[in-house]
């Protein structure tokens, strides 16, 4: 018969500290040009708030106003 789930490779995961994978995230970092940490900030903030700079353009209100 066969699996109904796929198996899960478990050679892909490790189990590390929270005070490990902070030091491995600073090493990461740090060995990147200053160029490549803001394009990667860039990135993060288009991700976290839905920014498109493609489309987005700056909104235009019009108001009518009569006379009396």
């Amino acid at each position: 018969m066969p699996e109904s789930h796929p198996r899960l490779d478990r050679s892909a995961f490790s189990i590390t500290s929270f005070a490990k994978a902070e030091a491995d995230d600073r090493t990461y970092w740090r060995s990147l040009t200053p160029q490549q940490r803001i394009e990667a900030l860039e990135a993060m903030r288009q991700l976290n708030y839905a920014y498109d700079p493609a489309s987005d353009r700056i909104q235009r209100t019009l108001e009518v106003i009569t006379r009396a």
